[in-house]
């Protein structure tokens, strides 16, 4: 089954609309700017449409709104009783900053297609033998570094 292509313009005007409906009550400004430079980031992808680094930052930036938006909510969702006084600007704003929350991982999966498509690795490999292994120049059997596998 073929995954749907969903545009990136998409996805960053979606975040956007809900974050800004998100910022209109009770959350700090801590959100808004980490969501808004994400979003900035997103812009930076879809200008440099070659980028694989601007894809990948945006991909990473979302992935750590994720849970900078949970512990958002987390500290600063209020009691019951206080959300049934404010009325339904807050219920409306609290909505659509859950609703942006929730579309984020299916956002990240499609823009980790984007970042597939445009040539990035499947994975990340951190391969700190061989970075290890070109610092050493030599080749002697009295070389510090015993254990090496060739």
């Amino acid at each position: 089954m073929e995954i749907p292509a969903i545009n990136l313009k998409a996805i960053v005007l979606v975040h956007w609309l809900l974050t800004v409906w998100g910022c209109m009550s009770l959350l700090p400004s801590s959100f808004a700017w980490g969501n808004f430079g994400v979003l900035a980031v997103g812009v930076w992808a879809i200008a440099q449409r070659d980028s694989i680094d601007a894809v990948l930052m945006f991909l990473l930036g979302m992935v750590v709104t994720i849970l900078t938006d949970i512990i958002h909510f987390g500290i600063f969702y209020p009691r019951y009783d206080l959300a049934t006084e404010t009325g339904s600007t807050f219920r409306f704003s609290q909505g659509m900053a859950i609703l942006n929350l929730l579309l984020k991982p299916a956002s990240c999966f499609f823009v980790y297609q984007m970042y597939r498509e445009r040539g990035g690795d499947y994975n990340v490999n951190f391969d700190l033998e061989t970075s290890l292994d070109s610092r050493c120049t030599t080749d002697s059997g009295d070389s510090a570094f015993i254990g090496r596998r060739y």
